[in-house]
C-alpha cells in the first residue's frame, strides 16, 4: 500500500497537529499511511516530558503543550518538519525500530549533502562533529559528555496512538538559530544547534524535503 505524501507548505503548528491527531483517531486499519512534509512560524513546542525551566527565554515566540514525547524544541521557517502517520501493525515493527528507521531517514538524507549524521545513545534526534560534519569517523566512546564537539541537525518526537504514529521529524536546513539559544534543547542544557547552512551546505528547502520525504517512504517500507 502507497503512502500519500502530504506536502502542506508553511503551516501553523497547532491546526496541523490537530489534525494529525483527528486523522490518527478516525484512521482504519485499511486506512493508508500518509507522509505530511511542511514547515512552520516560529513556535516552541514541548513535549510531555518538558519541563518549564528549560525555556529560558521565549522571545515572545509562543510555547505550545502538545501529546508527543521529549521535552522541548523550536521550529521555524528553513526546518523542514515530516509527520510520518503510520500504522505500525501493518509494518510488524515495535516503536524502538520506527524510531531507529526514522533516524535512518535523516541520516541518509545528510549523507546526500554529503553530511555525515551520528546517533547518540539516550538522546533521540540525529548529531554531526562540528569540527568535521563531512568526515565518516563514527563516534567512540565511552564519552564523558556525549555532546562534545556535536551539534544537533534534527529532533524527533512521537505519539502512538492505537499502533499508529504521529508528530514526526525536523530536520534543520537554513534557520536562524537564535531562538534555540532561548531553550535547552531536548532539555540538554549547552546543546548546540546546527542547520545545513552553519557547516557549509547550501540546498533548498524543497530539495531536502524531497529527498527526506523519499528515504522515509524507503525505511518505512511505504
Amino acid at each position: 500500500m502507497t503512502a500519500a505524501i502530504q506536502r502542506l507548505g508553511r503551516v501553523a503548528y497547532e491546526p496541523t497537529v490537530a489534525a494529525m491527531r483527528a486523522f490518527t483517531e478516525a484512521r482504519t486499519a485499511d486506512a493508508p499511511d500518509q507522509i505530511w512534509v511542511c514547515e512552520h512560524p516560529p513556535v516552541y513546542t514541548q513535549g510531555l516530558a518538558g519541563k518549564p525551566e528549560h525555556v529560558m527565554d521565549a522571545h515572545g515566540i509562543p510555547v505550545v503543550q502538545t501529546n508527543r514525547g521529549g521535552q522541548v524544541t523550536y521550529h521555524g521557517p528553513g526546518q523542514v518538519v515530516a509527520y510520518p502517520l503510520v500504522d505500525l501493525r501493518r509494518l510488524n515493527i515495535y516503536v524502538k525500530e520506527y524510531v531507529y528507521r526514522l533516524e535512518q531517514a535523516v541520516i541518509r538524507t545528510l549523507e546526500h549533502v554529503g553530511v555525515t549524521g551520528h546517533r547518540v545513545a539516550g538522546a533521540p534526534g540525529i548529531y554531526v562533529r562540528l569540527a568535521d560534519p563531512f568526515g565518516h569517523a563514527t563516534l567512540t566512546g565511552p564519552r564523558i559528555d556525549p555532546f562534545e564537539g556535536l551539534g544537533k541537525i534534527a529532533a524527533l518526537g512521537i505519539k502512538v496512538s492505537r499502533h499508529c504514529t504521529y508528530h514526526g521529524v525536523a530536520l534543520n536546513v537554513a534557520m536562524d538559530l537564535q531562538p534555540f539559544d532561548g531553550i535547552d534543547p531536548c532539555g540538554y542544557a549547552g546543546l548546540q544547534t546546527v542547520d545545513l547552512s552553519t557547516i557549509g551546505v547550501q540546498v533548498s528547502w524543497s530539495e531536502v524535503a524531497e529527498v527526506l520525504v523519499a528515504k522515509l517512504a524507503n525505511h518505512l517500507s511505504l
